[in-house]
């Protein structure tokens, strides 16, 4: 059991806290000779498999890396598109390695502000008044749990379907950012959380939370 990443989005919808705590491998690498026998195209700036499953490389990865050098999106390390590198069989043999790219901050800002109008749609079609919203997404993969304040702001975090102790864990999350990020004089409320006692101690309640589940009292 994981918990993955933690979201804190304010009440305007802007990401002003992320946190990766874990990432499963889903990597894989191979060696190939000419012609590959994947077929590849380009996505969003990022090469991805379209066609061809095998080895653990599904539909949809992205290349990572060649030759052990990570690539930049759609251009190896020393500045070469990857189609056309992967084309030219005087490449080969190539080792590549294939796996679900990486957010970037960007992406994060959007996801976040996309969750907080998915978060507003959900409280508005609730036929009863004054719905909470969303407080959880369920996949085959992960669950998505949100808790809101009074105040408007979110805390979202994403974890293995089978984790205990979630809704516990965002209520200490919530102490945590009162004790360590409204306390702070230099932290100015909706603004992004730069504190080193907040990583710290957010960083230890989710290896609290993954081992032992609920928390308890005085904890």
């Amino acid at each position: 059991m994981a918990i993955f990443s933690v979201y804190v989005v304010n009440k305007a919808g802007g990401l002003i806290y992320q946190l990766d705590h874990y990432a499963p491998r889903a990597d894989a690498e191979k060696t190939f000779s000419f012609p590959l026998d994947l077929v590849l195209r380009l996505h969003d700036e990022r090469v991805v498999v379209a066609f061809g499953q095998r080895d653990g490389i599904r539909v949809g990865h992205a290349v990572l890396a060649i030759n052990g050098a990570e690539v930049n999106g759609r251009y190896t390390a020393d500045g070469k598109d990857v189609l056309e590198f992967l084309g030219n069989a005087a490449n080969y043999p190539v080792s590549i390695r294939f796996g679900r790219h990486r957010l970037s901050s960007n992406e994060k800002l959007m996801l976040a502000s996309m969750f907080h109008s998915l978060f507003a749609i959900g409280s508005q079609l609730s036929p009863e008044l004054g719905s909470s919203g969303i407080e959880m997404l369920e996949t085959d993969t992960f669950k998505l749990h949100c808790f809101q304040t009074l105040t408007g702001i979110k805390f979202v975090v994403l974890a293995d379907p089978r984790q205990a102790g979630i809704d516990s864990l965002l209520r200490k999350i919530y102490e945590i950012y009162s004790d360590f990020a409204l306390k702070n004089p230099f932290y100015s409320l909706e603004m992004p959380i730069r504190c080193e006692l907040f990583d710290q101690n957010l960083k230890l309640a989710l290896e609290v939370a993954e081992k032992a589940g609920p928390f308890g009292p005085g904890s």
